[in-house]
């Protein structure tokens, strides 16, 4: 009756399809996203000759990405995940094939000695931000192939390795740690929570850990970073500007801020203030109160993801449950890392903040994310209708 009830169920889009405990923190964050990236670039954009010296480039751009984001996730809303389901393995492969392609010379483009875009007409296709929702997808159809083999070193978790280690392997080379130990975390979640043996990830924990530290110490950059990061005032004009500035921002805002517009630091004193240090611009300009508010919005919308995976699981949908939960480990962990990078807590990783940055492929990937998320709930819904009738 369950399986009936969704399969005729009316087209999904009303607002009374849609969880207002997950629409409005989703809106939120993107709204105030979108005019603090306006905020925290009008300097830059008004002092480059890349942009025109028109002062709202990147509101613009930011803007238009945002649509076409938005516009992707009405799209994704109207797929049944049992279509995710099945087109997951493809969806990663197809990945991998954009990391591959990234590495070629004289295809992918290089900023700031990382090579990490696929420059695509008048924008540029980020394919790690794809990858960390096609590992949600992947991660999870795998573990709902693998249950009965979760508890065998061979059968359950080997494979699910040996692709990290091809994923890892690209994402190093561009190199984009940062995106590799998102995904490294969302795919280790989806494994704890479909029932991996508690041995194997205690395993795989200290794995990763001891091949962390050998990353960080035979590369000297990495050292370096986690050095500046201990005590950045060592050095606050050379290695630890960055982290400096930030911090200065953040002191700066004290409870209610110095007023939308009015950061300084912004002002060429703080490096990618519309990217990776956005909040540290939102800190200064709307205080504590304004990164409070960022913090709540993040934490409904991460408790409401597990609290639709967990719906999901008692209606026994293990995939659409671990896909739920799986998004609600990228945006939690990817918010945490920016959040500490901002406020000094932990090094420099080039991460940003979740449906807030500006960025086109992040935006697209986190709208589509959004949107796969709302399908959960609708389906769930939908089933529950289908039971109790």
């Amino acid at each position: 009756m369950a399986t009936l009830s969704l399969r005729h169920a009316p087209r999904p889009g009303t607002p009374a399809e849609l969880d207002p405990l997950l629409v409005w923190p989703a809106l939120g964050l993107l709204m105030l996203g979108l005019v603090m990236v306006y905020s925290a670039s009008i300097a830059t954009a008004e002092g480059s000759a890349f942009t025109g010296h028109q002062p709202g480039f990147y509101l613009v751009r930011h803007g238009i990405f945002l649509v076409i984001g938005l516009v992707l996730a009405v799209v994704a809303f109207q797929i049944p995940l049992r279509f995710w389901q099945q087109m997951a393995p493809l969806l990663f492969l197809g990945g991998v094939m954009l990391l591959v392609a990234v590495l070629v010379p004289h295809v992918g483009r290089t900023v700031n000695g990382a090579t990490r875009w696929l420059p695509l007409g008048p924008i540029n296709l980020q394919p790690s931000e794809l990858m960390k929702l096609f590992a949600v997808l992947y991660a999870a159809d795998y573990t709902v192939r693998k249950l009965g083999d979760m508890g065998s070193l061979r059968r359950g978790f080997v494979p699910m390795a040996a692709v990290m280690v091809v994923v890892g392997v690209l994402l190093l080379r561009e190199p984009d740690f940062g995106a590799f130990v998102v995904i490294v975390a969302i795919s280790m979640g989806i494994l704890f929570l479909g029932g991996i043996a508690g041995r194997l990830f205690v395993g795989l924990v200290m794995v990763l850990a001891a091949a962390f530290a050998v990353l960080v110490i035979t590369s000297p950059y990495r050292l370096e970073r986690m050095l500046n990061f201990m005590d950045p005032w060592a050095d606050p004009l050379g290695k630890g500007y960055q982290l400096s500035h930030a911090l200065i921002a953040f002191g700066r805002g004290e409870w209610f801020g110095v007023g939308l517009g009015a950061s300084v630091e912004k002002l060429f004193y703080l490096p990618e203030a519309h990217t990776d240090f956005l909040l540290a611009v939102i800190a200064e300009e709307l205080g504590f109160a304004g990164v409070a508010l960022v913090v709540v919005l993040f934490g409904l919308l991460v408790q409401r993801a597990f609290a639709l995976g967990r719906q999901a699981l008692a209606l026994d949908r293990v995939f659409a449950a671990l896909v739920a939960q799986g998004i609600g480990i990228w945006f939690g962990f990817q918010s945490f890392i920016n959040m500490g990078v901002n406020m000094g807590m932990l090094p420099t990783k080039g991460l940003t903040l979740p449906l807030m940055s500006f960025g086109g492929s992040g935006i697209v990937a986190n709208c589509i994310a959004l949107a796969i998320l709302f399908r959960v709930d609708y389906e769930n819904r939908q089933l529950m209708r289908g039971v109790s009738s």
